[in-house]
């Protein structure tokens, strides 16, 4: 597949600098689901012949651990699951039986994660895939989703790493020191989701480096 023509929409500049390494045409939503839409039509825009939501996800099923990648079969959105193109995810990895919930906003507590893993089966959460997939469909694109569990199910969002982004999807470090200032508890938590972050992008450096042949197998987390 010629991925130069696959458009691929993150939310975080942080992803677009992973993705950057492979696919061309990227898009930055700015870590809102109307952001997304918006960066998905500018793909469209551009000649994207597939689309791709790409990055970081929360954790529904207890069992998917901090750096586990998910290639989901489907995407729940609010008008039902949409199938992801096999074609298309398969020469990411191996996709799973697994569902990907598109959320509208950030799911924050692990009693919010829950409910939703009890209520919609999905093992993981992102604001970027619904959009991408119903963009997708509206145009009769191949679409997929390639993504890494960051915070897993049992997590706590601090308030410290929501208030973070700006709209452009790069992390503001003086809302994050004022957002600490205002409550030093949230440090553990801040620490315990660098790392968990940081082993979600090395799965996702790696299996782009699958994908292109530069290395023979993904390294276990």
């Amino acid at each position: 597949m010629d991925f130069s023509r696959i458009g691929v929409v993150v939310g975080l500049t942080a992803e677009a600098k992973i993705v950057r390494r492979r696919f061309p045409m990227i898009e930055i939503g700015g870590g809102t689901s109307a952001g997304a839409e918006a960066a998905a039509q500018r793909l469209i825009e551009r000649g994207a012949q597939g689309l791709l939501s790409f990055g970081l996800a929360g954790g529904l099923d207890p069992a998917l651990r901090p750096g586990a990648l998910v290639v989901p079969e489907a995407v729940l959105t609010r008008s039902g699951p949409i199938p992801t193109s096999s074609e298309l995810t398969s020469e990411l990895g191996t996709p799973s039986s697994l569902r990907v919930l598109g959320g509208e906003h950030i799911v924050t507590s692990a009693i919010q994660k829950q409910a939703l893993w009890l209520t919609t089966g999905c093992a993981a959460v992102d604001l970027e895939s619904a959009p991408v997939a119903l963009t997708a469909l509206s145009h009769r694109l191949p679409f997929g989703v390639l993504r890494a569990i960051c915070d897993p199910a049992e997590r706590d969002l601090p308030s410290a790493a929501l208030s973070a982004l700006n709209d452009q999807g790069a992390i503001g470090f003086l809302r994050v020191i004022g957002a600490v200032l205002a409550g030093p508890g949230q440090i553990p938590t801040l620490i315990a989701l660098a790392r968990d972050a940081a082993a979600a992008r090395r799965t996702l450096i790696a299996c782009l480096a699958q994908a292109t042949g530069e290395v023979s197998r993904l390294p276990r987390f």
